[in-house]
């Protein structure tokens, strides 16, 4: 099989590689369509990940091969799935924070989304792998895992009917978490972002004010909106630290920030401490998906909570997977969602 190996930045080769052999109760799947996420991007430009990886998780497939033992599923059953799966027994998933379980990051699809094949383990196929309906495409279908990783983060939120939520970054994930929103009885849904291009697609999906920082201050049109309340909630979908310290600054009293988007660059900032006391607000982080979003995410796609069709911008093949994460990472082309394809 082929398969598209990272081997440094810019450094991307097309490879024969050997079909991966499955065992008991483990699945072989034929990839159709692999979303280029923002991890991908920064493990890629920030070499985070070791040469010879195989990156890609957003992924939807066909099986084509199913191991001894394997009941749920039969070949030519169209799915989608997770790279990680958690234990189900450990400290933190008896307290159902399974994307802190020592075992979530080692447990792996193999080799990963940007291949022909991917192997699935006893423990994917068992947990985390959902048939999708006829009617969705495998590349429509490739959203899933973006969008129930957007519906874990909501959870923390504990989002309620007529709260004011601010976005901060409206890149695949800001769009997404905006589409989310408009469907649960939010009073009024704010975005900010640089680029024109991501805010006028926004405006499309319905969010109500999308605020361009480069000629608009951001807290002027917060608190012209809510009354110079603040808003009850901010997501941040942008890896900015400089964020945090402004969406505090925005918060109404009681509100709370989600961190929903890694800090790894310039990670130490200051906050105003003192909110936290007289204003009683909250940071909370959230992180990947756990087992019981996808099902939900199904449902978005297939009712058109989520545009797919919108949000996907563009379709690029497995020999492209390079020229797809410079795409995307670049800031200055009108682009949201780049999937590779069969």
């Amino acid at each position: 099989m082929k398969a598209s190996v990272y081997h440094d930045v810019n450094d991307f080769r097309l490879k024969d590689m050997e079909t991966p052999n499955i065992g008991y109760g483990e699945v072989l799947l034929k990839l159709k369509a692999c979303g280029v996420c923002g991890t991908d991007i920064h493990k890629a430009i920030h070499r985070s990940v070791l040469p010879e990886t195989v990156l890609g998780h957003e992924f939807a497939g066909e099986i084509v091969m199913i191991g001894e033992g394997v009941t749920k599923f039969n070949v030519g059953d169209r799915v989608v799935g997770a790279i990680h799966v958690p234990c189900f027994t450990c400290h933190y998933c008896q307290r159902q924070q399974y994307t802190l379980c020592p075992e979530f990051k080692q447990t792996n699809i193999v080799p990963g989304g940007f291949s022909e094949y991917i192997h699935l383990s006893e423990r994917h196929v068992r947990h985390l792998l959902f048939k999708i309906p006829d009617s969705m495409s495998y590349l429509h279908a490739s959203l899933a895992e973006p969008v129930a990783c957007c519906i874990h983060g909501q959870k923390a939120a504990d989002i309620r009917p007529g709260d004011n939520v601010l976005i901060m970054g409206a890149g695949p994930i800001g769009l997404i978490h905006g589409q989310l929103l408009k469907h649960k009885d939010v009073s009024k849904v704010i975005i900010s972002d640089i680029s024109s291009y991501k805010l006028k697609k926004a405006k499309e999906f319905g969010i109500d004010y999308p605020v361009n920082i480069k000629n608009e201050n951001l807290k002027a049109v917060v608190n012209q909106i809510t009354n110079n309340e603040g808003v009850d909630i901010v997501i941040i979908a942008a890896g900015i630290s400089s964020l945090l310290p402004e969406a505090v600054q925005l918060l109404r009293r009681g509100g709370r920030v989600i961190c929903f988007s890694p800090f790894e660059k310039n990670s130490e900032v200051q906050i105003d401490a003192s909110r936290f006391f007289k204003d009683e607000i909250s940071i909370v982080g959230t992180y990947s998906v756990s087992p019981y979003e996808f099902e939900e995410a199904i449902i978005h796609i297939s009712n058109g909570t989520i545009d797919a069709k919108s949000m996907i911008t563009h379709e690029m093949s497995l020999d492209q997977v390079g020229e797809a994460i410079n795409f995307a990472a670049n800031p200055a082309e009108k682009v949201i969602k780049v999937v590779i394809t069969d």
